[in-house]
């Protein structure tokens, strides 16, 4: 998290067990809140493979009185989809539950189970062949900046009038530090970039951060021939296929558009939830184990 630290007032905490974390719970503060850390696209509880349903409510617990002394009155967190843990680990959303949070949020994720694939429809399959018939590439790049200044942030310049939540500059250091898990994979139509998308990769799941396409790309089928590359190709061992949310208006609108792009590779929801939860509540944890 160090190349955004600037910009957010860090509030993260471990929790330790004699010397030994057991846990960490990435953080931010804004006034007298607590936020599951605004600078992650995923958050909540980090958690040691051993911990079991009782320790993790009383860390739990622990947290939320930590952060009272310290005078914050509310923590707005969000839940990691299930599709990234190593491990079935729905612990704080039973939490929210104990809790009495209030769901503020719910994004949907368009996902892939990689091993249980259904068939493209019919117009993606199309756009694989128009892009068989012209003669597309696909090249697995160590530089962004092609991508990154002449299709990506001129689109959502354009289309949203918004930035990527990264900058080209904090992408590059990002790949820096983490070779293995930060890859981009651009279309070429002779030896010029027609698209792109900048992959995110953890152990299980390969998520598409960042997707874009000059204008020729329905014509070409830029995008349906990237993606199915990768879906059979380059991330058909992983567990899942992560397209990301379509969503808008805080996760109340759907951009009918992109999810009818992304389930035409089979794509499936998965939704991820935000709560606020009042800090004081921690009080009701006392007699739940009792």
């Amino acid at each position: 998290m160090d190349y955004h630290k600037d910009r957010f007032q860090d509030a993260s905490v471990m929790v330790f067990k004699n010397d030994r974390v057991v846990a960490l719970f990435p953080a931010n503060q804004v006034d007298q809140t607590i936020y599951s850390h605004q600078g992650l696209t995923y958050g909540g509880l980090i958690l040691n493979s051993k911990l079991k349903l009782q320790a993790v409510i009383e860390i739990f617990k622990l947290v939320l009185e930590y952060y009272q002394s310290q005078g914050f009155i509310d923590l707005e967190i969000k839940i990691m989809p299930n599709i990234y843990s190593d491990l079935p680990s729905d612990e704080l959303l039973y939490l929210t539950f104990l809790l009495d949070a209030k769901l503020i949020k719910r994004d949907t994720l368009s996902v892939i189970k990689l091993d249980n694939r259904l068939k493209y429809n019919k117009d993606r399959n199309d756009g694989v062949k128009r892009a068989e018939k012209h003669n597309l590439t696909i090249k697995e790049d160590d530089v962004f900046d092609v991508f990154w200044n002449d299709i990506l942030i001129p689109n959502l310049l354009d289309k949203h009038n918004v930035s990527p939540v990264h900058s080209l500059e904090e992408i590059k250091l990002l790949k820096q530090h983490f070779p293995n898990n930060i890859k981009q994979y651009n279309v070429y139509h002779g030896n010029k970039v027609v698209a792109g998308t900048t992959i995110f990769i953890t152990k299980h799941v390969a998520h598409s951060q960042y997707i874009s396409a000059n204008t020729d790309k329905n014509s070409l089928g830029s995008l349906d021939f990237l993606h199915n590359h990768l879906l059979n190709g380059v991330f058909k061992d992983k567990r899942y296929f992560d397209f990301g949310i379509s969503n808008e208006d805080q996760g109340r609108k759907i951009n009918l558009g992109l999810q009818y792009w992304k389930e035409g590779f089979g794509a499936r929801t998965v939704v991820q939830d935000f709560y606020t939860i009042p800090i004081a509540n921690f009080k009701m944890l006392d007699n739940v184990l009792s």
